[in-house]
């Protein structure tokens, strides 16, 4: 049972590059329901074609429910293996309480919610949104997904202190507009939470035509903010994309480097010290 266990857990795990030839069937099965998944929330958007083939939207949902509850059960039997320096229960809490541990569990949790409780329409339309979580299942078995996913946990400080920034701007020019502008248009700038929405229009460039400053101040502020919008939204964009480009040099240089064999170093290539230590 236990070489079972091993080969069914060599096989839902993500595929590298040495990986079986059932992983990565697996994984192109899993991405492959993924999509089909994506592709009939939005078709179930548009009214007609839902209501002339829910029949068949329902069967599809059912299966593709089906097959992710098996790989979550599977998961579940193998978290052992995959958290070896815990036991048994431990490492099945341990992988339930992980980030793709809930993802797998949001992905087929909106399917059974109705079976376990009571709940309205409404309700279960909010469930149908959650299956749009299923994407991010994605990261497991795309290699492009966990690149992007690293680069952003890499960088999280920086982009954390311009969220930051951004958050403090947003508030300083609702809190202005709303004064500048508050008493000439109450309706367009009636407190300074709504106001808000008019500053994020504003600092990212988009615009937002039925609401805009009247007074000479109030223009005058709109311009600048709006210049500074220009510069802030880029700072993000120009920190993930300097990273993006440092990983990919590193996977880059992982393929092309050479590999010696550990005999032949006089340093241990992962802590530094002499061989002979080991």
């Amino acid at each position: 049972m236990h070489k079972v266990k091993e080969t069914i857990f060599e096989i839902i795990e993500g595929a590298d590059e040495n990986g079986s030839r059932w992983s990565r069937f697996f994984d192109l099965f899993i991405v492959g329901l993924i999509t089909l998944s994506i592709l009939q929330v939005i078709l179930e958007s548009y009214r007609n074609i839902y209501t002339r083939y829910a029949e068949q939207f329902h069967a599809l949902e059912v299966i593709i429910v089906v097959f992710f509850t098996i790989e979550y059960l599977l998961r579940l039997w193998t978290a052992g293996l995959k958290y070896p320096q815990k036991g048994g229960m431990a490492a099945r809490l341990a992988f339930v309480s992980s980030a793709m541990g809930l993802i797998d569990l949001l992905a087929i949790l909106p399917f059974y919610m109705p079976f376990l409780i009571a709940v309205d329409l409404r309700f279960i339309r909010i469930l149908r949104v959650v299956r749009l979580l299923r994407v991010f299942k994605l990261n497991r078995y795309l290699k492009a997904v966990r690149i992007v996913g690293s680069v952003i946990m890499e960088k999280r400080s920086e982009l954390s202190i311009t969220i930051f920034v951004t958050f403090l701007l947003l508030l300083l020019s609702s809190t202005i507009m709303y004064y500048l502008e508050g008493d000439v248009q109450p309706d367009s700038f009636p407190n300074i939470i709504s106001t808000f929405w008019w500053a994020i229009a504003t600092l990212t460039t988009v615009g937002y035509g039925d609401v805009y400053p009247v007074t000479g101040w109030g223009r005058l502020i709109s311009g600048i903010i709006a210049l500074l919008g220009i510069g802030l939204v880029a700072l993000p964009t120009g920190i993930i994309s300097a990273a993006f480009v440092e990983e990919l040099e590193k996977v880059k240089n992982k393929k092309t480097k050479p590999k010696l064999p550990e005999e032949n170093y006089r340093y241990c290539p992962y802590c530094g010290r002499p061989m002979e230590e080991h």
